[in-house]
């Protein structure tokens, strides 16, 4: 029942819109990219209210910040490890080269922008680096609504003394919940089969680690944190440096290139037993 409302809510919002030429790249789409955001969290309100009945007693609703303040800076840090060694292997073998003056990024219809040569200088990646480090912190909210459902519900429940299998099992479901947008060139949108294939990996390798912050903490906020930092401090600082370029796709941070980093951060994790259930988390 909660895969069938997660996927029911978000494909029936996505699927129209896209039909009706509305894209993530739209700045329509705004306006309604809330709703499959939010549907994995309304899912799992829906069937533990009146489909289990079995409460919200290890929903993981509360921040406990103040027991569990390192494991959110490093839900908010980890793409400082993962972003820069994605940038020298993309540089060392070959595959692209970052532009850090931005002008080819800001040369791409796709951004829906255009700016002079001279302020394209000043606005290096270096100086919006600060900036979107912070403002990651203002979509955790937005990203709670996917967390709270995946993480906080169906990953802990699937192979539930086995965290592993369960962030596998999750994370390739997760990453299926976004064929439709997919499609629609969200995250790849020269090459959305090519993303039907690279995605799904991704997100398992994601569900690795947040499920491991949420195993850690009890709470679904430090999650949500890590996938606010993948998205709007990872993914689009990197994307400026990259966009337009040569293997755009391969070197994104949700792509092939960041698997590198991304699969030696989980190793970690499974190597060091950080993945053992916890129990006094519950």
């Amino acid at each position: 029942m909660f895969l069938l409302l997660t996927f029911g809510i978000a494909w029936a919002t996505w699927i129209p819109l896209f039909a009706i030429g509305i894209t993530p790249r739209d700045p329509r789409y705004q306006l309604w990219g809330a709703i499959p955001g939010f549907a994995p969290a309304l899912a799992a309100i829906i069937v533990r209210r009146f489909v289990t009945r079995e409460g919200f007693g290890d929903a993981g609703w509360w921040p406990r910040l103040r027991d569990h303040w390192r494991y959110y800076l490093a839900a908010w840090l980890w793409p400082l490890f993962v972003g820069p060694l994605t940038i020298a292997l993309a540089w060392g073998t070959g595959l692209s080269q970052p532009d850090v003056s931005l002008q080819r990024a800001f040369a791409q219809p796709e951004l829906g922008a255009s700016l002079p040569p001279a302020e394209l200088v000043a606005l290096s990646p270096f100086a919006l680096f600060l900036p979107f480090m912070f403002l990651c912190l203002l979509s955790v909210p937005i990203l709670w609504g996917e967390e709270f459902g995946w993480r906080s519900y169906l990953q802990i429940r699937l192979f539930a003394e086995e965290p592993l299998k369960a962030a596998i099992a999750t994370g390739l479901l997760w990453g299926v919940w976004h064929v439709p947008f997919l499609l629609a060139g969200g995250n790849f949108p020269n090459q959305p089969l090519l993303g039907l294939l690279i995605f799904p990996i991704t997100t398992t390798l994601w569900s690795i680690l947040f499920g491991w912050l949420r195993l850690k903490t009890g709470s679904s906020w430090p999650s949500a944190v890590a996938h606010a930092a993948a998205n709007t401090f990872g993914g689009t600082w990197l994307s400026l440096l990259f966009f337009g370029g040569p293997n755009w796709e391969l070197v994104s941070f949700g792509s092939v290139l960041a698997w590198v980093p991304m699969g030696l951060l989980c190793a970690w994790l499974i190597a060091s037993g950080q993945l053992r259930p916890e129990r006094s988390s519950a």
